[in-house]
């Protein structure tokens, strides 16, 4: 599917959703790295927001385009987007390219790509594009990004989403020579000065309720700039908070601007959070999933958590 789409278009552009994660940013870097390395007759660029600064050791990622030109591409790929709307400030290169790709496990994807592929039992986008990828082009750089993604969306491998399937792909990565235990390690586990701070203070000022089913906590924008921090150094707090023993669902919220609150959720099988986040505009999958509110952060936890009662009063 993958090399018929390419074969058609002279210039491609590569992009994937707003404030990029582990499996979004190694999913677009590989589908980068590939066609630049196999395709070199093809034109291709790279469209992301900012990434984390761990991120960075992949060295085409000194490439990404953070603003877009006035151009028309023959095809777009977009990557771990679950609507087209989510792409950012890439979206409108989506929307004006002869030919589209959409390559996702999102359970909330619409297919909203002319060509889609998407599996939403797959553990990450990175999986799926190991899939589509014959193996023997898979570089050691293209592994690299792939298993950076993997990482991420299974939580290293403990999350409910990690197949036989995820396992063999990662075996089959570690085989071309990546240092698996560097990614882990400087990428997922390491956390710096600052993203301890915040951490330790979401964690203190948590509030359990429902009956001790949720836990919720609010970092807002006074307390980010207090310690510096910015939205790549709240990664993983939401995670932490469903850690909590005999907790079902998690609500992180953090201020973007003026009463506008980006809202994380991470839930055992009790509640389909992609429902959740579904009701308001979000999406994502049922044990992970995201949206974006307005309100004050009282207004927005009570309208999310109406959402979560409804599917805890069904059990």
């Amino acid at each position: 599917m993958l090399q018929k789409t390419l074969a058609k278009a002279k210039s491609v552009a590569v992009g994937g959703h707003m404030r990029p994660d582990g499996d979004c940013v190694g999913s677009c870097m590989a589908m980068y790295q590939y066609i630049r390395t196999w395709y070199p007759e093809k034109k291709v660029d790279i469209y992301l927001e900012e990434i984390p600064n761990s991120f960075q050791f992949i060295e085409a990622t000194k490439e990404i385009t953070h603003e877009i030109k006035d151009t028309t591409y023959d095809l777009f790929i977009s990557l771990d987007c679950g609507d087209a709307g989510r792409l950012g400030f890439s979206a409108p290169l989506f929307e004006n390219a002869k030919e589209t790709l959409c390559v996702d496990h999102h359970v909330s994807n619409s297919s909203f790509g002319k060509n889609n592929y998407i599996k939403p039992d797959a553990s990450s986008t990175c999986e799926l594009v190991f899939e589509l990828m014959e193996e023997e082009k898979i570089t050691k750089e293209i592994a690299e990004c792939l298993y950076l993604g993997i990482v991420h969306d299974t939580g290293v491998f403990q999350y409910s989403c990690t197949s036989s399937e995820t396992m063999i792909v990662a075996s089959k990565l570690m085989a071309k020579g990546i240092d698996y235990s560097k990614i882990i390690h400087d990428t997922y586990y390491e956390k710096t000065y600052v993203q301890n701070q915040i951490l330790g203070r979401a964690l203190l000022e948590s509030v359990l309720f429902m009956e001790q089913k949720c836990i919720v906590s609010v970092i807002d924008k006074k307390i980010m700039d207090f310690y510096g921090a910015t939205p790549k150094d709240l990664e993983g707090i939401v995670s932490q908070l469903r850690l909590t023993s005999g907790v079902s669902v998690a609500i992180f919220l953090y201020e973007l601007q003026t009463h506008e609150f980006k809202i994380s959720l991470r839930s055992d099988d009790t509640v389909d959070v992609s429902k959740v986040a579904g009701y308001f505009g979000g999406g994502g999958h049922k044990k992970a999933a995201g949206l974006t509110l307005k309100g004050t952060a009282y207004d927005v936890i009570n309208n999310v958590a109406k959402q979560i009662e409804l599917q805890l009063q069904k059990k």
